[in-house]
């Protein structure tokens, strides 16, 4: 690897690894924002998604300049292919985190007690969990971590299935509550979303690791 190709791929390193920080961050706040019914907290992650947007931006104009004048191959090639999808994911995640961040205002805006609870606290732990793993293992190339966040995907579609069939419960038993538990509803199904592409963001580091395309394969 030439001397100026190793430098731009340690800033693009860089750069990817800034915007995960700014992703999981938003998710964060999103989330946070939902608990407290804060609006201001929500605005500020709708706000903070036209940052995240430039700078995903940036990586993918970063990876196309390195495509084009390095030619890289092998190694190389792999890891700025992956890093492609992997900002795709996280910009994706981001707006995601913009959806969880309306509903968390439009939440804010009723201001009735609640007549039934809708228990999101399981669901939000491991979601930013499987997140913060995807991450930690796109910096550490970690393929065991990689593959653990593969393998927890399935226990989150057990829980949003489960939120589904509990707002479904309450709307017949307190319709006129139907408004808060659509939105709940919403929420659940966005953060069902960033499960999918944390899972995604790991594959591509077991992509990375291992030279193969793991999707749709089981994972060994």
């Amino acid at each position: 690897m030439s001397v100026h190709l190793h430098r731009e791929i340690d800033e693009l390193k860089k750069r990817i690894l800034g915007l995960s920080a700014l992703v999981e961050e938003s998710v964060y706040k999103a989330v946070k924002a939902v608990e407290a019914r804060d609006e201001k907290l929500a605005r500020e992650v709708i706000e903070g998604d036209q940052q995240l947007d430039m700078v995903e931006v940036e990586v993918e104009e970063e990876c196309l300049k390195i495509l084009a004048l390095h030619q890289p191959v092998a190694a190389d090639l792999r890891f700025i292919v992956a890093v492609l999808k992997i900002n795709n994911d996280l910009e994706r995640i981001g707006d995601l985190a913009v959806n969880i961040a309306s509903r968390a205002i439009k939440l804010s805006a009723i201001k009735t007690q609640p007549e039934a609870l809708i228990d999101f606290q399981d669901l939000e732990s491991k979601v930013q969990q499987m997140l913060r793993r995807s991450l930690e293992s796109l910096v550490n190339l970690n393929e065991e971590i990689a593959k653990s966040v593969c393998s927890s995907d399935d226990a989150i579609d057990d829980i949003n299935r489960s939120i589904h069939k509990q707002v479904i419960q309450a709307t017949r038993e307190h319709p006129n509550d139907v408004e808060r538990f659509i939105i709940l509803l919403s929420v659940s199904k966005n953060l069902e979303r960033i499960a999918d592409h944390a899972t995604n963001i790991a594959e591509d580091v077991l992509y990375m690791i291992r030279g193969e395309i793991v999707r749709h394969s089981k994972l060994q």
